[in-house]
């Protein structure tokens, strides 16, 4: 169900990184190791002024109430790049930065793994029926261009169900942190990524959540119902009320760290 709401601050983002929105008085950024997957989410490039949300196909996305920016990251041509696949997009590509490429895998729906170090090598999917089997049937290809086409093949068949069996439980939501995932599997599911986190000095956290939604359109950074928007309050428990979906606190998921991530961004806190 769409959700219409209204902003309680202004829509334009004045600077082009994520971590230029500002937070709420009296909060101030947590503190992020340098290479963890937080730290490449703060300083994501989000598109100037107040752009409009674009579907894969060119049209306007029909809900332009839910978001307060964009970021700046294409959403390819086809209708893939849905809820999980955006939080798949921006888990691979921070991971295509790092000297660790080859641990870049992903489950399909099936359970069988897709990796990136098998694709670049040649193989490609066959898919007949519920079976999944990797044949040699291209040449080795390490480019971008290459890496692209093999995100489009986890899109197909991965999704929310898969993507919610991957990733660990956090246990204490109060130690919330950029790269963590609010996520619902189904069919449908939905999935939400936590892009930068705020504390004040009582250490209450707040957070600010990307989405993709479907069809397949441009990620974007959500607003939210608080006063504070587009910032969200940390809770114990409850319900997480987003413009386009309902959570619960406890939907909080995270990536098991890669090797070259650093002893901090591994680490459950």
């Amino acid at each position: 169900m769409i959700i219409q709401i209204l902003s309680l601050l202004p829509l334009a983002v004045l600077a082009a990184l994520v971590g230029s929105v500002p937070p709420p008085i009296g909060y101030a950024r947590v503190p992020v190791a340098p290479d963890s997957f937080g730290a490449w989410l703060r300083e994501f490039p989000v598109r100037e002024g107040s752009p409009p949300v674009y579907l894969y196909d060119g049209r306007l996305k029909a809900n332009q109430s839910a978001h307060y920016a964009v970021l700046d990251i294409d959403v390819g041509d086809r209708d893939l790049q849905q809820c999980a696949d955006a939080v798949i997009r921006l888990r691979a590509e921070y991971l295509f930065t790092l000297p660790c490429r080859d641990e870049i895998v992903f489950d399909f729906t099936s359970g069988d793994a897709a990796r990136w170090s098998d694709w670049r090598d040649g193989q490609r999917v066959v898919v007949s029926g519920n079976e999944v089997s990797w044949r040699n049937a291209a040449a080795p290809d390490s480019s971008y261009a290459g890496f692209r086409r093999y995100l489009d093949t986890v899109f197909m068949y991965a999704g929310s169900a898969s993507l919610e069996r991957e990733i660990l439980p956090v246990n204490d939501i109060r130690n919330l942190r950029g790269g963590d995932v609010f996520i619902q599997g189904g069919f449908p599911g939905h999935a939400v990524i936590v892009v930068d986190v705020a504390e004040n000095a009582a250490g209450d956290r707040v957070f600010l959540l990307a989405q993709s939604y479907m069809p397949a359109q441009d990620i974007h950074i959500l607003k939210s119902f608080a006063e504070i928007s587009p910032w969200y309050r940390v809770q114990a428990v409850g319900k997480l009320h987003t413009p386009e979906w309902g959570f619960e606190f406890d939907d909080l998921r995270r990536f098991e760290g890669a090797s070259c991530e650093g002893a901090v961004a591994r680490t459950d806190e």
